[in-house]
């Protein structure tokens, strides 16, 4: 009988930099999360909402020079590559500073596409803010080796996330430390243009005195519509209530409850619109929100009407606001962001009378600067690191509390799909999974998403060259065909404090190489369960085990018979193989029974042979972890 072997081993096990494999120190006054990734763990502070992103796939050795740089990085001292980073556009000396701690940095400002496309494919990370445009094209010039793209701002739209999520590509942005600064502009911009500042200003530097002419409105009492209650949102809402006015706010996603705490009243956009003295505009630019102010919107809206634009440009029909300007229907309008950035020198808009105009300037104060830079230089390299990022945009997202309970479960649910596909035999492949989550939880209280992308992480990897994170796990098992279900089952005891009592894979319509992981129901069923904080392996097919699920694992199916643990244990102890553990797990006395056996080294093809030699050994597997 034949050893059956993993069909491939990991790419990140062999190929991954050296920098992505090492284990990180964490001073223990941080309070930590552990995530294990493969064979590596590494530690993250515990942060609002969570994603993960697991170490890089292999990609060819690169001429760039970032990729030679080196740095004590590993735990033993050794020295070890840096991971390279792009920095696109200007980021302030305290961001890079941060960044060149951790990471070979270079600067390269005011590229054109195309040197972004040929130089794209020699780094790990790459760091925009809102003047590059992160296309496909640019995704996948990075040819694997691209694994993070930070946005130092709130705004992604000049980021292809659709690409980026199929390439397994993580978005970071940096969504606070610039909410105040833009929030603060808005309401410049609101003051300004309600009294006619920056007109004035022109003219009494014209040498002109038109006092009679420049008579502005006053706020208190005014209706001001906040379209997109979010970040900026909320805080223009608590400066706005602060000079008087009543705030009503539109938005399809914001929390009732947030809304009311800030004394906002939450209405339609046709409402928004029609009430509003004051119109406020932060909303992203997608696809439904593109020129959503248009010459249909103007016409609801009062006569006289004002409007303020720190959002983006292209959610205005520019063309049509000034039709609206020209008309009177709307009176004036604040604007910081454009269609075209910069605008045209001759453009209608910007040259009106009735506009105020600054030059994206929301995020634009030293402090905001020197946050931003320094927000989107920790994310990034929290990402490239393989910790938990707590801005990620195209991960779901999950929340801190839960992720620190779930965090030993996701090695568990990983090494449950690295071993299960090692199993199967045959060339017809995976297509039919499912999880079972035992739990006292209620389907409400126990979010799955990351534990059902790890074990999709470890079907697939150990069999391809496809990287998987949370960012492209339910995409890949799409394009692969694999129908992953999950399914709960409630746990006896109620009173648990785990979230989960065990994690357990199964997969159907499958031929297996060990017969012994085969259930009675004709599946390969392995189950697991976290014991002090450390995977374990507690069901093989029908059989009951006790594995702790690191290092290599070997099993054998054997007839339940006396001295078979001294005959295998003699043979690995003669070549050399350190044995970490051995579990026995039986159905009958005397029947069938299965060993499993942990070792730290991977037994060369002579000594698995002897093991399969041994007479009432009637099959044996080594899998890798």
């Amino acid at each position: 009988m034949a050893a059956s072997r993993a069909l491939l081993p990991s790419p990140q096990a062999s190929a991954s930099p050296a920098w992505a494999r090492a284990r990180l120190a964490v001073p223990s006054s941080l309070i930590t999360l552990a995530a294990r990734g493969g064979a590596k763990a590494n530690s993250t502070r515990l942060r609002v909402r969570c994603a993960v992103l697991s170490s890089p796939a292999p990609v060819a050795p690169s001429e760039s020079k970032p990729a030679h740089r080196i740095s004590r990085s590993g735990s033993d001292g050794a020295l070890r590559p840096k991971p390279a980073v792009l920095v696109a556009e200007k980021l302030s000396e305290a961001g890079l500073a941060v960044l060149r701690e951790f990471a070979a940095v270079e600067c390269a400002y005011g590229m054109s596409p195309a040197e972004l496309l040929a130089k794209v494919s020699q780094f790990d990370a790459l760091i925009v803010r809102s003047g590059t445009k992160v296309t496909r094209e640019v995704l996948e010039a990075g040819r694997g080796r691209l694994r993070v793209v930070g946005r130092a701002g709130v705004g992604i739209d000049n980021v292809d996330l659709q690409a980026a999520t199929e390439v397994g590509c993580l978005v970071v942005n940096a969504p606070t430390a610039n909410t105040v600064a833009a929030a603060e502009h808005g309401i410049a911009l609101l003051a300004s243009m309600a009294r006619n500042v920056s007109q004035a200003d022109a003219a009494l530097k014209a040498g002109k005195w038109q006092r009679n002419k420049y008579v502005g409105v006053s706020l208190v009492g005014k209706t001001l519509s906040i379209m997109g209650f979010g970040k900026v949102g909320s805080e223009v809402a608590r400066r706005a209530k602060g000079l008087g006015m009543h705030v009503i706010a539109h938005d399809p996603y914001a929390p009732a409850d947030r809304a009311r705490a800030l004394g906002v009243e939450l209405v339609s956009f046709d409402e928004a619109i029609a009430r509003a003295d004051f119109i406020s505009l932060h909303m992203p630019l997608i696809p439904t929100t593109s020129k959503i102010f248009n010459d249909e919107s103007f016409a609801k809206m009062k006569t006289g009407v004002r409007i303020i634009n720190v959002a983006r440009g292209g959610v205005i029909d520019e063309d049509a606001l000034v039709r609206a300007l020209d008309s009177g229907k709307v009176a004036q309008a604040a604007l910081d962001v454009f269609t075209v950035e910069p605008p045209p020198k001759d453009s209608k808009l910007v040259l009106h009378e009735n506009v105020t105009v600054t030059p994206h300037l929301g995020a634009s104060t030293v402090e905001a600067q020197e946050g931003v830079a320094i927000e989107i230089s920790e994310a990034v390299i929290g990402a490239l690191r393989g910790e938990l990022a707590a801005t990620a945009v195209n991960a779901p997202m999950v929340p801190a509390e839960i992720m620190s309970e779930l965090v030993p479960y996701v090695s568990l649910a990983e090494k449950l799909g690295r071993l299960a596909v090692q199993l199967v035999a045959g060339e017809s492949g995976i297509k039919g999974v499912k999880v079972v989550y035992t739990t006292a939880r209620g389907p409400d209280d126990l979010d799955t998403r990351l534990l059902r992308a790890m074990v999709t992480k470890g079907l697939v990897e150990p069999v391809s060259s496809t990287f998987v994170n949370l960012v492209n796990a339910d995409y890949t098992a799409k394009q692969r065909g694999l129908r992953i279900t999950e399914e709960r089952v409630a746990h006896d005891s109620p009173a648990a404090e785990a979230p989960l009592e065990s994690v357990q894979v199964r997969l159907s319509n499958v031929q297996s190489k060990f017969a012994g992981a085969i259930s009675d129901g004709g599946d390969i069923v392995l189950e697991g369960r976290v014991k002090y904080g450390v995977p374990h392996l507690t069901l093989v097919g029908p059989y009951e085990v006790d594995v702790s699920l690191e290092g290599n694992l070997i099993l054998c199916r054997q007839i339940d018979q006396p001295g078979m643990i001294g005959k295998v244990g003699n043979i690995l102890g003669q070549r050399n193989v350190n044995i970490s553990f051995m579990s026995v797990g039986r159905t009958f006395r005397g029947k069938q029974a299965i060993m499993a056996i942990g070792v730290d080294e991977e037994p060369d093809k002579e000594t698995l042979e002897n093991i399969g030699a041994i007479p009432a050994i009637e099959e044996f597997v080594f899998l890798e972890l």
